[in-house]
């Protein structure tokens, strides 16, 4: 696998920093964007700790940190803003700064934040720890206490009262998979270096401390430019691969009518162009997870859909749970992807494909096989079979239109999404929230070239309002559609005015139906209830006359075909935001059945011990 960052295959991160990697077929991976100059020697003042944080975080491909301020973290933030290849973006509170960080990641292949001590760590907790589970690359830079505070038994403010600071740090051990606390110059190049270099090999976020008084401090090792060091690709045994490639040829070639699908993991893979190539070699019908949707093409002649379960896209769970072989790359089986463990599919059937392992069928298992490369081996041997593909043809039926609106009649999220897919270009992104927007985007056909991205793992509401601001701020060449449950808004709204300040023009439709839509059809009561707002009357409040933002509150389909039209015309330079009314029981079919599932997963007795 090669150690290029990106959205899947890295190409999404040429932008203003250019790109970082290498050929997968190089010795290594320089940090670096340009061919490496000479490096300069600088005064006493310029050779300090942060300035060489402020710089690796350009080589590595950030652009934009996300930062909340705090007395802990000031002077790490001068030095973050002198760097001239980096903006700060000012957060609302620190759980929005995370999510960002989570969606600029997305969009470029690596986020950072920087909060406070333990007050604005814990409060980023939550973002970093979904960052995790979507296995994104999120350096979370926390401004820590006087270093001579360390080891005293002196009590410090934003802590619970205990001489003991490694509060935050025991937090953080289990959501990142590295950890650091600089508390001294000597070795403090290496701990940023390591820490860095660890998220982008990982693909998961990093915890970095920084005591409040060293970043402006001059020391020897930070004396010279830092020299673009090397990230050791991971490359396949040899051995194993041949023995992978073997016995998945031997699998397949058998099978009458085999299938392919994609998972969330093909990301930290890198591996979605040797997704497609096997399925150009291969002629297999091929779907995705749900939470794999746009990380491969959706215009390709063999694809049939999003395979879930029992809310999968239209005849797609009927041609991938009858196959007699099915490849699953990079795959991540819990109960909201399995629809409360209902999955129709047999270990015996399936190949299962992980970044770094190969498992096929009830037999034997391969390490230290990178998927990527695997892939691209697979597809140079396996034999075309377009059986799958062809059943699929002869069954399918297209979906039905919704029914036509009457005159002014009240509108349904059906038709929302009906004027909303054909919104969508090879210049738009859709985000989708957790709850109903996840089935309603889920059905939504990508044109080449949409960005997609959803939070399913972790699931946490909210997320997508922050999520929003960092993916905009990364792929500025796009314009962001979010679609955005009213419950979700309310966890997280103030980072709208982060996006006016930024001078984004994404789209928002806030879809007011007065509750936690997807938690009533999971299991409902009074608590799935909430608080109704005037949301355009807040965001217009928000927005305060400074910047370009446009509000609107539509209630019927001609209100929001007119509301489009205008987001999409005249007011394609502002932030647009456009609440929808929906009834509180206007729901996808699919959330019924998924919900139902659901329910009986969580409500199953104790087995009798």
């Amino acid at each position: 696998m090669d150690t290029h960052i990106g959205s899947v295959d890295g190409p999404a991160l040429a932008a203003a920093n250019g790109t970082v990697g290498c050929p997968a077929s190089a010795p290594g991976c320089p940090m670096a964007s340009t061919p490496a100059q000479p490096a300069a020697t600088l005064t006493a003042g310029e050779a300090s700790l942060g300035r060489h944080l402020a710089r690796r975080l350009v080589q590595a491909g950030v652009g934009d940190v996300f930062a909340v301020p705090g007395d802990f973290n000031l002077t790490l933030l001068d030095h973050l803003i002198a760097e001239p290849g980096l903006r700060l973006v000012g957060c609302c509170n620190e759980l929005n700064a995370g999510y960002a960080a989570d969606g600029y990641a997305r969009a470029r292949g690596v986020g950072a934040c920087a909060v406070t001590f333990t007050v604005g760590g814990l409060s980023v907790l939550n973002a970093i720890a979904g960052a995790y589970s979507e296995n994104l690359p999120v350096i979370c830079i926390a401004g820590g206490p006087n270093s001579n505070d360390y080891g005293t038994n002196r009590i410090l403010h934003h802590t619970i009262g205990l001489p003991d600071f490694s509060q935050e740090l025991r937090c953080f051990q289990t959501v990142t998979c590295h950890q650091a606390v600089v508390t001294n110059l000597d070795d403090a190049h290496e701990q940023i270096d390591t820490a860095i270099a660890t998220a982008l090999r990982e693909s998961k976020p990093v915890y970095l401390s920084i005591s409040c008084n060293l970043p402006g401090l001059p020391h020897p090792t930070f004396s010279r430019d830092p020299v673009p060091f090397f990230l050791s690709p991971r490359m396949s045994n040899k051995m194993g691969l041949e023995a992978a490639v073997e016995a998945t040829v031997e699998f397949l070639n058998k099978a009458v009518k085999p299938v392919i699908v994609g998972g969330p993991k093909l990301r930290v893979a890198k591996a979605g162009k040797a997704f497609v190539d096997l399925v150009d070699a291969s002629g297999y019908a091929y779907a995705v997870m749900p939470s794999a949707k746009g990380l491969v093409p959706e215009t390709h002649p063999h694809f049939i859909g999003t395979y879930w379960g029992a809310v999968s896209t239209a005849f797609c769970a009927e041609i991938v749970e009858s196959a007699d072989a099915y490849l699953f790359a990079g795959p991540i089986f819990n109960d909201y992807s399995s629809v409360g463990y209902s999955f129709l599919l047999k270990k015996d059937k399936a190949i299962i494909v992980q970044p770094e392992r190969v498992i096929v069928g009830n037999g034997p298992a391969f390490g230290c096989v990178m998927m990527k490369e695997f892939l691209s081996e697979l597809a140079k041997r396996v034999k075309k079979n377009t059986t799958a593909y062809e059943n699929y043809k002869r069954i399918f039926v297209p979906e039905g239109q919704p029914l036509e609106s009457e005159p002014n009649e009240p509108l349904r999220v059906n038709v929302l999404f009906k004027h909303v897919q054909k919104m969508l270009t090879g210049d738009s992104a859709v985000i989708a929230e957790t709850g109903d927007s996840w089935f309603n985007c889920q059905k939504l056909k990508l044109p080449e070239g949409c960005g997609y991205e959803f939070q399913m793992q972790y699931g946490s509401i909210g997320w997508s309002v922050g999520a929003l601001l960092g993916y905009a701020q990364g792929a500025n060449n796009k314009r962001v559609i979010a679609c955005i449950g009213d419950g979700s808004f309310q966890v997280t709204a103030q980072d709208v005015s982060t996006m006016l300040r930024c001078q984004q023009n994404s789209i928002i439709f806030l879809i007011n139906n007065g509750g936690y839509t997807i938690e009533v059809e999971i299991h409902d009561g009074p608590y799935n209830v909430i608080k109704n707002w005037n949301y355009t009357g807040l965001v217009d409040a928000i927005h305060n006359g400074e910047g370009k933002c446009w509000t609107s509150k539509v209630k019927c389909e001609e209100e929001l075909t007119a509301a489009i039209e205008t987001a999409l015309g005249e007011k394609k330079d502002c932030l647009c935001f456009i609440e929808v009314i929906a009834h509180k029981d206007d729901t996808s079919k699919e959330l019924l059945e998924w919900g139902s599932r659901v329910s009986a997963a969580n409500s199953r007795p104790p087995n009798p011990q």
